[in-house]
């Protein structure tokens, strides 16, 4: 999965002013001047700071891209927008500035788990929708900042509408809490290295965490009636043996030739039957597709 973080910030307040006047050059008349000035002045008016973000709030940031942001712009969810506030949890980690890196991994860690409370099924995200999240900054740490706010963000363009959780039937709930642990795993415990010879601990650690998600997957699809979801059952039970030998590899020559078909079974495409019989989202996300496309 897609992860980006930005920054709080506790200097620029003033910047704000600035947004005055947006849009107000190039104008060719003055009704045209106008209707800038007005909608400049709305922006404004909806600026609130980072700081007071609150799950449900859905907004437009004013810097593109990472970095430090000061204020973003709440608006309505009907209108569009870039991203929506999903989940929020505090960093407990003394009083040290742990670093950068350091509060990016907790973010990665919990902000899946976070966004999924609110919107389970992530294939029935807007297309090109991911996982954001705001962090403190060490300035900002210093003032006693430990929160971490997690949205779901559009990288490119917006969209409308607010996600909302909607209500699943058990066995759906089953399902996608399963499936999202199996790849949840696979990617938090993706090796920094780029080949299994200079990371083989790394990996076999990496395929042991996605065998032991498949594992609860399974268990969790026991009690799930349907013809398609029992065939999904039975492939991923081969699936999971299959991580089971790359987690015990001897060597990286043993860990490719377990890895690849352990990939291949748990391409989100052989999914979708049981998917629709289940009633949930068919699309396979963009992102993952190609992945498992490559």
């Amino acid at each position: 999965m897609s992860m980006r973080s930005r920054y709080r910030s506790v200097r620029g307040i003033s910047t704000v002013v600035a947004l005055l006047a947006i849009g107000a050059v190039g104008c060719s008349d003055v009704s045209d001047a106008v209707d800038s000035a007005k909608d400049g002045a709305k922006k404004v008016a909806r600026q609130r700071s980072v700081f007071s973000l609150a799950i449900g709030d859905c907004y437009n940031p004013n810097n593109k891209g990472e970095g430090t942001e000061v204020l973003v712009e709440i608006v309505p969810c009907a209108e569009a927008h870039t991203g929506q506030v999903v989940g929020d949890f505090k960093i407990d980690e003394g009083t040290k500035y742990p670093g950068d890196d350091a509060i990016s991994a907790i973010a990665d860690e919990r902000c899946p788990a976070e966004a999924e409370k609110l919107a389970p099924d992530t294939w029935a995200l807007p297309k090109g929708v991911a996982v954001f999240y705001y962090t403190p900054t060490q300035e900002s740490w210093a003032t006693g900042d430990r929160a971490v706010t997690c949205t779901y963000t559009k990288e490119s363009g917006t969209f409308t509408g607010e996600l909302n959780a909607r209500s699943f039937k058990a066995e759906q709930t089953a399902y996608l809490k399963g499936s999202n642990a199996v790849y949840e795993a696979l990617w938090v415990n993706q090796p920094a290295k780029d080949t299994v010879e200079a990371d083989l601990p790394g990996y076999k650690a990496q395929a042991k965490a996605v065998a032991a998600a498949l594992d609860a997957h399974l268990k969790g699809l026991k009690g799930i009636e349907g013809a398609e979801v029992g065939k999904l059952r039975e492939q991923l039970t081969k699936t999971a043996g299959q991580w089971k030998t790359a987690a015990n590899a001897a060597d990286a020559d043993a860990f490719y030739i377990a890895y690849d078909p352990a990939f291949t079974g748990i391409d989100p495409n052989k999914t979708v039957a049981a998917r629709k019989e289940l009633g949930l989202a068919t699309t396979v996300p963009a992102d993952d597709a190609e992945v498992w496309a490559g």
